[in-house]
């Protein structure tokens, strides 16, 4: 995608296929703010506008990693060098959390890298149109690995605002689970660490703007 009519356009197709907007920004790896605001502009929207976001559009960075994600090659590559960020942190980690979609491809890679078990969560923002995303609850997969007592990894495509990342480790908490370190391929905040939790990415992008 060259521009955000390129974004729009896509927004519009995915909102036509019956996806939320919690989903579309996932698709997109863009907020959800910015996933309503794209959706209003496509004109396919049948709910009244979303109040959280301006006429101006919101501040958000799109981040396309297609030419990665539709190669196995490169996908093989670039998960070796994110399970390489995650070695350090002990020997003992039996198991790695891909958060669906676009994270339990680049986990599956990485927990073969590293040998460990596989388990996938599906955060709530899957469900998220509009209102409290905290009415919402999300899901890991009984196809996968089980989590209680065991230490894991958490690895995602992209952190945008951190609260997928958040939500995962609570839940992976709750569950009885202990997420040692978490590993993105982009991280448009540039953190360290969320919740106690180490936080590790390819790419840190920052926004350089005056400040009013």
């Amino acid at each position: 995608m060259k521009n955000v009519d390129d974004l729009i356009e896509s927004a519009a197709e995915l909102a036509e296929r019956g996806l939320s907007k919690g989903e579309i920004a996932d698709e997109l790896n863009v907020s959800r703010e910015t996933a309503s605001w794209l959706v209003e502009r496509s004109g396919t929207a049948t709910r009244q506008p979303d109040r959280t976001t301006t006429s101006g559009g919101p501040s958000d960075i799109h981040v396309d990693w297609s030419a990665i994600g539709r190669d196995s090659k490169r996908m093989s590559a670039v998960a070796t060098a994110m399970a390489d960020l995650l070695a350090k942190h002990g020997e003992d980690v039996d198991l790695t959390i891909g958060i669906e979609k676009a994270g339990s491809p680049l986990a599956t890679l990485i927990a073969r890298e590293l040998g460990t078990d596989l388990g996938t969560y599906a955060p709530r923002k899957h469900q998220w149109e509009e209102g409290d995303i905290e009415d919402l609850g999300g899901t890991f997969s009984r196809n996968f690995a089980g989590i209680r007592g065991r230490e894991c990894y958490i690895v995602d495509d992209t952190i945008t605002s951190g609260t997928t990342m958040r939500e995962t480790i609570a839940a992976i908490r709750d569950q009885g689970g202990d997420p040692l370190a978490c590993v993105v391929l982009a991280d448009k905040q540039g953190l360290e660490e969320l919740e106690g939790v180490p936080v590790y990415s390819l790419l840190q992008v920052i926004t350089v703007s005056e400040e009013e």
